[in-house]
């Protein structure tokens, strides 16, 4: 009886409050909801915690603290359109991130409608963040919410650790080669423009999800 008193006097507003936000100061990635003027609202961001320079090269020292001395970088940013049409795949991964102790943190209750309300930040795992990271990249100058979706349903089925490492190929190397593995990725996962295969293979995939 008491679990269903629980469940049944649940709000997301106690949710943030009790559990949600002591994650965010030490969680991987944040996920930003928030406006800007000259974008329709609302405009998510997707920032990574990275170590200072001088943390970085003393990070073997102290591998086993909390580094507390992180900066925030932003990776992307989703909004409009784009957004609207990537919400259940973006709450369906959201549904997923849980904190250390494996407690869900019941995040993609931002999302159960496409008005979202809630302004503030969320912490996301690095499976969350990685895949984030890599739709909000990818689908800049993307021409066609179908190839949008469809990367975005094909990130989600990557695991944890191709999602990094198709993140690292994109992000850690020269400006042009993170060009060029940029331009590659968008044609492997979304194919081309006005190619009608975008269509067959984005209906497969919506039955499968």
């Amino acid at each position: 009886m008491k679990r269903k008193d629980q469940l049944s006097n649940w709000t997301w507003e106690t949710n943030y409050e009790n559990l949600v936000r002591k994650e965010i100061k030490h969680a991987p990635w944040i996920l930003r909801i928030t406006e800007h003027k000259d974008k329709p609202i609302p405009v998510l961001i997707i920032k990574e915690h990275r170590l200072s320079f001088d943390d970085e090269n003393n990070h073997e020292e102290n591998n086993h603290e909390k580094n507390q001395n992180t900066a925030l970088k932003d990776r992307g940013l989703l909004y409009g359109s784009e957004l609207i049409r990537c919400i259940p795949i973006i709450r369906a991964l959201l549904s997923r991130v849980k904190n250390e102790d494996g407690i869900p943190l019941e995040l993609h209750r931002v999302f159960e409608t496409q008005r979202i309300s809630f302004r503030g930040n969320l912490p996301l795992d690095d499976e969350a963040g990685y895949k984030l990271a890599l739709l909000f990249k990818l689908q800049e100058r993307i021409k066609g919410l179908d190839r949008v979706e469809l990367m975005a349903l094909r990130i989600s089925s990557f695991s944890k650790e191709e999602a990094g490492y198709w993140y690292s190929r994109i992000t850690d190397f020269s400006p042009a080669a993170n060009r060029w593995a940029q331009a590659g990725l968008k044609i492997l996962l979304a194919g081309h423009p006005h190619d009608n295969h975008v269509t067959t293979m984005l209906e497969k995939l919506r039955l499968r999800s």
